[in-house]
């Protein structure tokens, strides 16, 4: 039987294993996917013990991205990029390599719910500074974005981005944010702001352009205040679950051997646990 598992501390409010035992149903696989709550000080020893407790891999989650990129032998461009992992697995060697698949994650759900989201784009305004942040400009500058606006509640680490990933960032102030939507095909939310139990995101979509598209990396709630706010102006809104089950795709190939589907199934399946 193959084994893989979610790594974090805490773990338990991980969805992970309600989307990966899905997948093994339905392509009636022989596998399994625990939850494994691992103490920061008991990382590198768990790590080095994935092939003696029977894992062929793993998804990390907080607070653990940054040291298992760090313990592994091979990384991705994304990981390293991003400087955080969140897919891990041994290859036939038995070094452990590392992936990030955020970035992959969040454009696949933009391309498949907004399919011409970036058709003719001038830009696209990204809010926030931490890991997500980090993998949705990861995958904004893949993908060609020419210009993205960055704006977070503090600006060093946002100009701390903007080194990280060139002169296609340019960082604007936090209260001007509203303003200079104008500007933007697209915006996009990854910060905390607007998730259950955190304060609420207060922007003005007045000056976004009729067929702006609006995506919340957020996904409890499904629907956020900001998602609701551009439906109701009209605007393409998109939410943050389909990011959480695109970047599920790649890990679940690599230790089960099957490419699963993203499906509106599988979407209904995790909604019913949130």
């Amino acid at each position: 039987m193959l084994r893989a598992c979610v790594i974090g501390w805490p773990v338990e409010h991980s969805r992970s294993p309600i989307i990966h035992r899905y997948w093994l149903a339905k392509y009636g696989i022989d596998g399994a996917y625990d939850k494994e709550a691992v103490a920061p000080d008991a990382l590198a020893e768990f790590l080095g013990s994935l092939k003696r407790c029977g894992y062929v891999g793993a998804n990390v989650t907080l607070p653990h991205k940054e040291a298992a990129l760090a313990a592994a032998r091979v990384a991705d461009e994304a990981a390293v990029t991003i400087g955080a992992a969140n897919t891990l697995w041994l290859g036939l060697d038995g070094d452990l390599h590392a992936a990030n698949t955020d970035a992959y994650g969040f454009m696949r759900n933009i391309d498949a719910e907004a399919p011409q989201w970036n058709e003719g784009l001038d830009a696209v305004m990204v809010l926030g500074a931490g890991g997500a942040a980090r993998a949705v400009l990861f995958g904004l500058i893949e993908a060609g974005v020419p210009r993205i606006l960055l704006a977070n509640r503090t600006r060093a680490r946002a100009d701390a981005l903007a080194k990280v990933f060139g002169p296609s960032i340019e960082v604007i102030d936090w209260e001007k944010r509203s303003e200079a939507l104008g500007a933007c095909g697209a915006l996009i939310n990854t910060t905390s702001l607007g998730m259950t139990g955190q304060a609420p995101l207060d922007i003005d979509l007045a000056a976004l352009p009729a067929d702006a598209v609006v995506t919340d990396i957020v996904y409890n709630p499904l629907e956020t205040k900001l998602l609701s706010e551009a439906r109701a102006r009209g605007l393409t809104a998109v939410d943050g679950l389909g990011m959480l089950l695109h970047q599920a795709v790649p890990g679940f190939e690599r230790w089960f051997g099957v490419r699963p589907e993203v499906t509106p199934e599988l979407k209904a399946h995790v909604v019913a646990t949130l």
